[in-house]
């Protein structure tokens, strides 16, 4: 990606507008921090807290649906997009440097949210000693409803481009390939939820195994770090589609892969879209994908390896439970190692301080005697 440009921050817009009924609709924050600063690697995790905590201070019913864990997620968050690189055990962002920050809406909820909120924009993003200025605020994702993107016209082939490592959960594990079903299953996920036009999601998949065909594909894969959890392996790239002469025997179907096609810079592609993995632009780009910070791969391969570690000393007792300690372990020792508080660590996680104190003694005498 081209190297952003120095930039003097102005006030953030206020006058964008777009029709109440809308559905899904993308905005794009232009940050710009004053000094240079240092970000954590798992900084997205402060990006989601930021964006909910406005939301709850002005919408709490809003709020409390937003973190119900057994609902679809209706907005996206992105990572930054910019100059990022590493410096020592953390993350470095330029002074007086535009960065890019993406939001999306998924529901007429939101959106109406999000509609009064770019009114009275906060002057900047507050993450952990790096506040970033709001520059301004542009729509990004034209306003529309998913009733327009069924209706929209369409051509013969569906071209996507993961901007940002994209994964999805198959059998326990990440699967990083980009197969259709497990692409086309994470569209109408979010579809079904929010679109008010449900369609059988096990005939359509079944048709999509059938008559969607890769063309082409280019893709690499990478490890980061995704939420509270870990890490995740992941894909950048591109893929292009296009359907067998055989599938127009169902022309809802045809109709609705070509929508979900266009659903996708929206909702992005796959899990943790909310914590900045599956960002995904419609078309083919061959242009090189924006590296992940090597601090960042670095941690994602240490909680992987500890999780392996750890999971090995517990093999006895196995089950759910085993695993989930061996996660939490790995995650605080290995964010430990690089330097972050505990303090730090347990806000991140939601967890009390003196659980995860405990954890990391724990997960030290474990490290220990595995060596």
């Amino acid at each position: 990606m081209p190297r952003p440009s120095q930039t003097k921050p102005s006030k953030p817009q206020s006058h964008l507008k777009w029709s109440p009924n809308t559905e899904l609709v993308g905005l794009m924050f232009e940050l710009v921090p004053q000094k240079d600063s240092y970000l954590y690697a798992q900084y997205t995790i402060g990006l989601h807290a930021w964006f909910l905590d406005r939301v709850r201070s002005t919408d709490p019913k809003l709020s409390a649906y937003l973190h119900d864990e057994e609902s679809e997620k209706p907005f996206t968050i992105s990572a930054l997009d910019g100059d990022i690189t590493s410096s020592g055990r953390q993350i470095q962002l330029l002074a007086n440097t535009s960065y890019h920050w993406y939001v999306t809406a998924l529901s007429s909820r939101v959106q109406k949210w999000m509609a009064q909120w770019v009114k009275k924009l906060p002057a900047s993003v507050d993450l952990r000693d790096a506040p970033l200025t709001i520059a301004s605020c542009q729509i990004s994702h034209p306003p529309t409803t998913y009733a327009e993107l069924l209706d929209s016209e369409y051509c013969g082939t569906v071209s996507l481009t993961f901007v940002s490592p994209t994964s999805f959960r198959r059998k326990g594990h990440h699967l990083p390939l980009p197969v259709p079903v497990n692409i086309f299953h994470s569209y109408l996920r979010r579809w079904n939820d929010f679109s008010g036009i449900p369609v059988d999601q096990d005939a359509f998949l079944a048709w999509v195994d059938e008559s969607v065909i890769i063309n082409r594909c280019q893709v690499t894969t990478v490890k980061v770090l995704a939420g509270k959890k870990g890490a995740v392996t992941g894909f950048t790239g591109a893929i292009e589609l296009s359907l067998t002469k055989d599938a127009a025997r169902q022309p809802e179907f045809k109709q609705l892969f070509y929508a979900l096609g266009k659903l996708a810079s929206y909702c992005g592609t796959g899990h943790k879209t909310t914590f900045g993995l599956g960002q995904t632009r419609l078309g083919w780009s061959s242009q090189v994908i924006q590296d992940t910070p090597d601090v960042e791969s670095v941690l994602a391969k240490r909680i992987e390896d500890l999780i392996e570690i750890f999971k090995a000393q517990r093999k006895r007792t196995g089950g759910e439970r085993a695993d989930e300690i061996a996660l939490k372990w790995a995650t605080i020792l290995a964010r430990r190692e690089m330097g972050e508080s505990l303090q730090v660590v347990a806000q991140d996680l939601d967890m009390p301080y003196e659980t995860v104190k405990t954890y990391a003694k724990l997960a030290r005498r474990a490290l220990k005697e595995q060596e």
